[in-house]
């Protein structure tokens, strides 16, 4: 079973049949440490985490690089030009200067980058998807680098190390949280959720003392707390995070929907550890302070399936 490898540099890859998963398009994690005990999550009365039962997890290497190529079946529709009268809350770039004065005065949005191409058809493409994006994420700052406009532009695209166009980048408190290139408009849009939309029913974990402030508060609740674990830079934890969304919104009088990226501070990645989470996106199931068990996958279909099955509904 072929994984979609995704960077947590505390965890080690291990296969999705191994912890009892099914067979869906799993994100691990490797190790960069010598060997490792993680716990399955437990809750103590007063709803704090405890560790139990741990799993000794090896040692493992992993190196991030950044594959630039040419967008692949873009879904949007096609316009004559990248720039066409349509889009006035996409911001051309076309100085280094006003490049880093968007990314520092936009704060702590969301920033999406496309370095596109004059004369890129694939730029033409996936453009009208960004213009439609700006228009409804009211969260995020949409910015357009033509790379080959002026020597000013091109040595923004230096600078950034891009090679080909359309590439994308987004900025949060300006620093990259993440780069992709050859993307459809539904990856495109994917990002944007992931990465950028706070107005979504989910609880953003930071840290153990969030994670266990919410069980606390629905510990006498009827309500399922349905847990995403997952990494900044993972491609399926990106994939089924709209679905996520529309959960959230749909089952909001029956569930809470939370998130935690593991690694986004020490703190989490220890809570990681603790909750004995190898693989991502892992999806936890909590209720009355205990946990019911667990989904490692991305498959829409079997993720609502454990919800309603967590929930007491019988699924066929």
């Amino acid at each position: 079973m072929a994984l979609s490898m995704c960077k947590l540099p505390t965890l080690q890859v291990h296969s999705a049949s191994s912890l009892g998963a099914k067979p869906e398009c799993v994100a691990a994690a490797r190790s960069s440490l010598g060997k490792l005990n993680v716990g399955f999550l437990s809750t103590s009365g007063s709803g704090s985490v405890t560790q139990f039962a741990s799993v000794k997890v090896s040692s493992g290497t992993s190196r991030r690089s950044l594959q630039v190529c040419a967008a692949t079946s873009p879904t949007a529709a096609p316009s004559s030009d990248v720039k066409d009268g349509r889009d006035d809350r996409v911001v051309q770039i076309h100085t280094v200067e006003e490049f880093d004065a968007a990314i520092k005065n936009a704060g702590k949005k969301l920033v999406v980058v496309e370095y596109a191409g004059l004369k890129s058809k694939n730029s033409r493409n996936i453009y009208p998807a960004m213009v439609d994006m700006s228009r409804t994420s009211q969260n995020a700052v949409f910015l357009l680098v033509m790379g080959d406009e002026t020597e000013e532009t091109k040595e923004l695209c230096k600078r950034a190390g891009i090679e080909k166009v359309p590439h994308f980048a987004f900025y949060k408190n300006q620093e990259i949280v993440h780069e992709e290139a050859g993307i459809t408009a539904e990856q495109l849009e994917g990002d944007v959720l992931y990465y950028g939309d706070t107005d979504a029913p989910i609880h953003q974990l930071h840290s153990r003392t969030d994670f266990e402030d919410l069980l606390r508060k629905h510990k006498t609740d009827d309500k399922l707390l349905v847990i995403d674990v997952g990494l900044k830079n993972c491609g399926p934890c990106v994939k089924i995070y709209p679905t996520f969304i529309k959960l959230s919104k749909r089952m909001a009088d029956t569930a809470v929907f939370a998130r935690l990226n593991g690694d986004e501070s020490e703190d989490c990645e220890a809570l990681v550890k603790l909750m004995g989470v190898v693989e991502v996106p892992t999806f936890l199931f909590v209720k009355g302070g205990k946990l019911l068990g667990r989904y490692v996958g991305s498959g829409r279909g079997s993720l609502i399936g454990e919800i309603l099955r967590h929930q007491g509904v019988q699924v066929t």
